[in-house]
C-alpha cells in the first residue's frame, strides 16, 4: 500500500487533551535523538512533517498526524501516526523526566485506539538498560489486538560486521536508515499489513 497523504492534526500535552479516538494509531517511541521525527518524515515522504532537531529532548508534546494509504485499487485506508516525546535524555530535570514518564505511561495504557507500537532503538547503542525496560513495559501492557515492531535506526553508521551480528541477534526486527532510505518500505509494509491485512490487495 502507498502512503498518499499525511496531515498534522494536533499537539497534545497529555492523554486528556489528545484528539478523539476515531482512527487506528501507530505510535512511534524511543529514546531522545533516536531519529523518530526523521523516520516519520521518511515514511510520509515529507521533509518537514515532523520537526526534527539537533537538540535531544526538544520534542515535549504528543504529536498526531492523519495518514491516508491507498491500495492497488485506489481505495483509501486511514490511520494516525503518533510521535511521542523522546525519553531518557540526561540534561532535563528529574521532575521533568518524571512528568514525561507519567504522561507517556498514561497515554500508552489508556489510549484504546493504539494498534501498533514502533519501538525505535539506535543501532549504535543497542544494549541500553532503558530500552530493555521499555521492551518489558510494552510486553506487559500489550493487548491482543496490538503489535510491537522493534526498529533499529541509523544502520548506515554501523560497520557491516556489526550490522550482521545485530541482525542475527534480532531476526524479527526492522533495520532502517533515513539518510540512505534503507528499510523504510519494509517498515511501511509491516504497519499496513497489520492494520489493513484484509483490504490491502
Amino acid at each position: 500500500m502507498n502512503l498518499t497523504q499525511a496531515v498534522f492534526i494536533k499537539s497534545a500535552q497529555t492523554y486528556l487533551d489528545s484528539p478523539p479516538m476515531n482512527l487506528s494509531e501507530v505510535v512511534f517511541m524511543g529514546r531522545s535523538n533516536v531519529g523518530k521525527s526523521s523516520l516519520l518524515n521518511s515514511l510520509t515522504k515529507r521533509k518537514n512533517l515532523a520537526k526534527s532537531s539537533q537538540t535531544p529532548g526538544k520534542t515535549k508534546l504528543i504529536n498526531f498526524f492523519d495518514i491516508n494509504y491507498q491500495n492497488k485499487l485506489k481505495e483509501n485506508f486511514l490511520c494516525s501516526f503518533v510521535d511521542l516525546p523522546g525519553f531518557g535524555y540526561a540534561k532535563v530535570s528529574k521532575s521533568q523526566k518524571q512528568n514525561w514518564s507519567e504522561n507517556l505511561t498514561n497515554f500508552v495504557e489508556k489510549r484504546q485506539t493504539i494498534r501498533v507500537f514502533v519501538r525505535l532503538i539506535d543501532s549504535r547503542h543497542d544494549d541500553i538498560i532503558l530500552d530493555h525496560q521499555v521492551e518489558q513495559f510494552l510486553s506487559n501492557i500489550k493487548k491482543p489486538d496490538q503489535i510491537v515492531i522493534c526498529c533499529y535506526t541509523k544502520i548506515d553508521k554501523l560497520k557491516k560486521t556489526h550490522l550482521q551480528k545485530l541482525k542475527q541477534k534480532n531476526q524479527n526486527a526492522t533495520f532502517v536508515s533515513n539518510t540512505k532510505n534503507i528499510g523504510i518500505d519494509i517498515l511501511n509494509d509491516k504497519i499496513t499489513k497489520f492494520l489493513f491485512v484484509d483490504s490491502s490487495q
